[in-house]
């Protein structure tokens, strides 16, 4: 009988050792920090590195990384309806790309009266309710192109602008900016087209930039504001057989439009920095959270690549980060 007691005792210890433990776990999980990182889409290559540098920020701090966006880039009603879902589940904080400068601004509201900080990245929100906005500089970048047309077209022609997306406030920026760029460094440039979009993907591109081509088939120098509109008319521009022989800057880098630049197709990329942009959009919001000071704006950079300087290192680094 004093066996069966001391062996009761024994049970009974060891279930309140596993009770505290428990509890522990419970309150390990309650403390985990939760970052939800929501891209304008998940498609493109630039998303994919936007991601990869969220993920290594996350590793690096011990914060769990909850990617999720819509998966093309025109689905505002499906970024709204992933925003509200991780309000709903009370993420630490939320890291955004809104697709729409504006229809994005009543979700991010309701976030960050629940507590819940905001950071805003690669493009812009039409308002100041956030806590911290990490982006290229857009409108350099679109200025950048236009410097580079210049070049290329030495100051003179005929040239079309393809944009990306109305709504869109990077692409926008990016647009005016090379519109302003234009004035400034090539005045004599006539503008034949400026008013057309691309659209979300990049066969929506490819019908937009052949139509194009054949309405105005005295073009000689084309501006692409984003990946998939670049590689549109890209394609449509070697269905044509006019690669290489109009002038065409576009915006962001894939392995697709690298090569096109090394084979003369294309003439210049303005290229962002999206690892950079993940990382330090998760790294600002890990601070807030923490109650550390962060910086209202952070510009992760923009660099003109060109035939002649791609092969540099320092571009190397750019185009090619060491992702693992």
């Amino acid at each position: 009988m004093k066996n069966v007691f001391l062996l009761l005792m024994l049970l009974a210890m060891l279930s309140c050792g596993g009770n505290n433990d428990t509890s522990k776990n419970n309150e390990n999980q309650a403390q985990e920090i939760q970052i939800a990182v929501i891209p304008k889409g998940t498609t493109h290559a630039f998303w994919k590195s936007v991601q990869a540098g969220a993920e290594k920020a996350g590793q690096e701090l011990g914060v769990k990384i909850l990617w999720q966006g819509p998966q093309k880039e025109d689905d505002r009603q499906m970024q709204i309806q992933v925003v509200q879902n991780f309000i709903s589940r009370g993420v630490s904080a939320i890291v955004l790309a809104p697709l729409d400068s504006r229809s994005l601004v009543p979700p991010v509201q309701t976030a960050m009266k629940k507590n819940i900080p905001v950071v805003i990245f690669d493009s812009g929100l039409a308002s100041e309710d956030y806590s911290s906005f990490v982006a290229t500089d857009n409108k350099m970048g679109g200025k950048l192109c236009a410097q580079r047309m210049a070049e290329v077209m030495q100051g003179k022609g005929k040239i079309i602008v393809l944009r990306y997306s109305e709504g869109s406030a990077s692409t926008l920026d990016r647009e005016a900016g090379f519109l302003e760029g234009i004035k400034e460094f090539a005045p004599n440039i006539e503008i034949l087209s400026d008013n057309q979009y691309a659209g979300a993907t990049r066969e929506e591109a490819f019908q937009t930039s052949q139509n194009l081509l054949n309405r105005f088939k005295e073009v000689e120098g084309i501006f692409a504001s984003n990946e998939s509109a670049t590689f549109g008319m890209l394609r449509a521009l070697e269905t044509s057989g006019k690669a290489g022989k109009v002038k065409f800057v576009g915006f962001d880098v894939t392995q697709e439009l690298l090569n096109a630049l090394s084979k003369g197709k294309i003439h210049g990329l303005s290229v962002q920095n999206p690892f950079n942009m993940g990382y330090e959009g998760v790294k600002a919001a890990v601070a807030v959270i923490k109650k550390q000071n962060v910086e209202k704006r952070i510009d992760t950079g923009v660099t003109m690549v060109t035939p002649e300087n791609l092969s540099s290192a320092e571009v190397q680094a750019l185009v090619k980060p060491q992702i693992q």
